[in-house]
This record gives structure tokens, C-alpha cells and sequence, in this order.
């Protein structure tokens, strides 16, 4: 069984030190959906809403968050990224949505050549781009799901690649 790389042997954080680890390139790409009701679904898509277009500042914000990741993940590493980018893909369906809620899903995708990996700056992206369409939206659905958050794959550095495999929670 792995070991938690930020506890040492008494239980206590710190943040790994990545000194001698060699720089490569790395790439992360996550995703996460919000569910919302057909009212909210259809002013949000034909760009109805009071604030503005939603999913422009959703993707400046989602971008804004990977870049400031590490001042909100206290054993994050401070990280040169090279690219973030988030995009949406509408009316897509988590495995398991709640009856009557419409999907949007979004994707971000973080780069860097670095000692260490971007997965944390990617799922912040993703994350803050979901939490962005909430609050731009939340006048007409309060009600509203975030869900499914995860990894889909990541490359570079000693673990080399990982990809989400089929059957793994979330995957269909």
C-alpha cells in the first residue's frame, strides 16, 4: 500500500521535496459536470442570463483558479504552467444524473515542464469553472449539482501516464 507523500513518519504535513526530481513535461486533463433545471439550462446556452455570458467567465475563472492553486492548497508546490484551458461540452451526462436536471460538463486541461505534476492546478481549474457557472446562475436554480470531479488522465514525471480506465466510479 502507498504511503502518503505529505505525513512524515510521526504523522505530521509537509511539502514534499522535489529538489532532485528531473523536469519534464506534464499535462493533466479533469473534468466535472453541474446539473441545473431546463429553465436554467436554456437562458444559460442562448446566453440569457442577468450576468452575462456564463461560460466565458467560467473558463476565465477556471483558469484563474489553476493558476492560483497553490494559495489555496496549503502543500501544493507554486507551479510555472505553460497552458490551462477549460471547455464545455453541453448537454452531456454524467453516468448518474438526477431525473430532470440538463448537464453541461467541463474539461480543463493544465500543462507545465516542471519537478512536479499539475493534476491539483487542473482539478482547481475545473472545479472554480463549475462553481462560477453556479454562482452567475443561481438566481434562477438554486438547486443545482457539481458532481463527478476526477482525473481523467495525467502525463510526465516518475509515475509516467495514467488514464481513468473503463469501470473505474464515474466511467461508464
Amino acid at each position: 500500500m502507498a504511503e502518503f507523500s505529505h505525513l512524515d513518519k510521526n504523522g505530521n504535513a509537509f511539502m514534499v521535496d522535489v529538489t532532485s526530481k528531473a523536469v519534464t513535461e506534464r499535462e493533466a486533463v479533469t473534468e466535472g459536470f453541474i446539473g441545473m433545471s431546463e429553465e436554467c439550462y436554456e437562458k444559460l446556452i442562448h446566453g440569457d442570463m442577468k450576468k452575462g455570458d456564463v461560460l466565458s467567465v467560467a473558463r476565465v475563472a477556471g483558469i484563474m483558479g489553476a493558476k492560483r492553486t497553490s494559495e489555496m492548497i496549503p502543500l501544493c508546490h507554486i507551479i510555472n504552467l505553460t497552458k490551462v484551458s477549460i471547455d464545455f461540452e453541453p448537454g452531456v451526462l454524467p453516468q448518474s444524473p438526477r431525473k430532470g436536471l440538463k448537464y453541461i460538463k467541463a474539461v480543463c486541461t493544465a500543462k507545465c515542464e516542471g519537478k512536479t505534476g499539475v493534476e491539483m492546478e487542473a482539478l482547481t481549474g475545473v472545479s472554480t469553472a463549475l462553481l462560477t457557472i453556479y454562482d452567475m446562475c443561481k438566481a434562477v436554480d438554486r438547486a443545482m449539482e457539481i458532481t463527478e470531479i476526477h482525473l481523467l488522465r495525467k502525463s510526465g514525471g516518475k509515475s509516467g501516464e495514467y488514464v481513468r480506465e473503463c469501470g473505474e466510479p464515474g466511467e461508464k
